[in-house]
């Protein structure tokens, strides 16, 4: 089991970023000394926001920010809500209830107490909380900045219409990428998600430690490995993954690995869960791990056990686990939506496939051809160093922070 909280300092980073990037950010934090900066979402368990607020709350710490994490609490109507309105922003043809939306506002209400009144600059993660700010009275004496983590560019325009009565109340709004922004009288910014190359899902493993995992999950490391590691989420499609499998399983010794678990904050996952079991009917080659949470050690090792990674989502706000994929220099096959166009440069750092045939053709090409797999993870590995780690992420806060401190609009504006 990975570490349920990281107490790692910047000085931890030392062996795998340049002086220069550690020198920067202790620069830009000796600027922010003492400022109070508090992160909000719904989850602490499940999903890459809640991954990513682990790492990064106490590298801020570290730098001399007083940063806290606090999370909103909602009843199963609250969540079932918010899972649809996360639908409906990737795209998904949804009607939504007045008293659904009544409810969402009562819920961030009963949550005023969650905001802590001495931050100087409030975070809020994704729709959940995101009417927390209808009952701030000192808009004007501290900053909030909205961070979604979704991608909105087929976002349903009703829906959006009402959600951007509250994030235009925001000082700024951040998007992973630019084609997920929306028209918003408030400044936009970019900022793309990262891992933490030096924690328990990234760092090292001893080829032994890589079996013994493989081994204690009854697969085969003498066999070529399919894997996905995503929450069971429909949009990620582990019942086309499956589809792939079955047309490579034929002509190759293929086992193939679905693994991952639940968020707290949404409700489908179990019955997503139960579709997957279903399909993959008594199959003695396909794994279904519904991993508890903090696994990291586990994860790592599926991957680093893995012959090819596969993503095959629908939709994706980013899809930290492809970068998890380039970190480990894995050949990588993933469908080109979201946030993955930006980590996956077809036939660079890895595959990007527009279809099931697509993918299953790809995964042939790479149990037949070991070293186009290995090039591709050695692009995929440098483009991963390059654009999404931790201290690029931090450097980006860091940079926003001072820019809202100042008084002037920010300056990583969206293009």
């Amino acid at each position: 089991m990975g570490d349920q909280e990281n107490t790692k300092t910047l000085n931890d980073y030392a062996d795998t970023v340049s002086p220069a990037t550690l020198d920067g950010l202790r620069l830009l934090g000796s600027r922010l000394s003492g400022l109070r900066v508090q992160h909000i979402n719904s989850t602490k368990v499940g999903g890459g926001v809640a991954e990513i607020l682990h790492k990064i709350v106490p590298l801020m710490q570290d730098l001399g920010i007083e940063t806290r994490w606090d999370v909103i609490e909602g009843d199963e109507e609250f969540f079932k809500f918010t899972k649809k309105v996360h639908n409906a922003l990737h795209g998904e043809r949804t009607v939504f209830e007045q008293a659904e939306f009544d409810h969402f506002l009562e819920v961030n209400q009963r949550n005023e107490s969650v905001i802590d009144p001495e931050a100087d600059v409030i975070v809020v993660h994704d729709p959940q909380p995101l009417a927390l700010i209808e009952v701030e009275e000192r808009l004007n004496s501290r900053s909030w900045v909205w961070r979604c983590h979704i991608d909105l560019s087929r976002s349903d325009a009703k829906l959006w219409n009402r959600l951007s009565q509250h994030v235009e109340r925001y000082t700024a709004s951040i998007f992973s990428m630019p084609e997920f922004s929306r028209p918003l009288e408030i400044p936009q910014l970019m900022i793309s998600p990262s891992i933490d190359p030096i924690s328990d899902k990234n760092k090292p493993l001893t080829k032994q430690k890589v079996t013994k995992v493989l081994e204690g999950f009854g697969i085969d490391p003498g066999r070529p490995m399919l894997t996905q590691v995503s929450r069971f989420d429909w949009l990620k499609d582990p019942l086309g993954v499956i589809d792939v499998y079955n047309l490579v399983k034929p002509r190759s010794n293929l086992q193939l690995v679905l693994a991952g678990g639940a968020a707290d904050d949404d409700p489908e996952g179990q019955e997503v869960l139960a579709a997957v079991r279903e399909k993959a009917g008594d199959d003695p080659d396909i794994h279904i791990l519904n991993l508890p949470p903090f696994s990291d050690v586990e994860i790592n090792a599926l991957v680093r056990g893995s012959t090819v990674v596969i993503q095959k989502s629908i939709r994706e706000g980013f899809g930290l686990t492809v970068t998890e994929a380039l970190w480990k220099k894995k050949p990588v096959i993933a469908s080109p939506v979201g946030g993955i166009k930006r980590q996956i440069l077809d036939k660079i750092t890895g595959l990007a496939a527009f279809s099931t045939e697509g993918c299953a053709f790809y995964v042939r090409q790479i149990l037949n051809n070991p070293l186009m797999g290995r090039r591709l993870g050695r692009s995929g590995h440098a483009h991963a160093r390059a654009n999404f780690l931790i201290t690029r992420h931090l450097r980006d806060y860091l940079l926003l922070f001072l820019n809202l401190g100042s008084g002037d609009e920010p300056i990583i504006y969206l293009k």
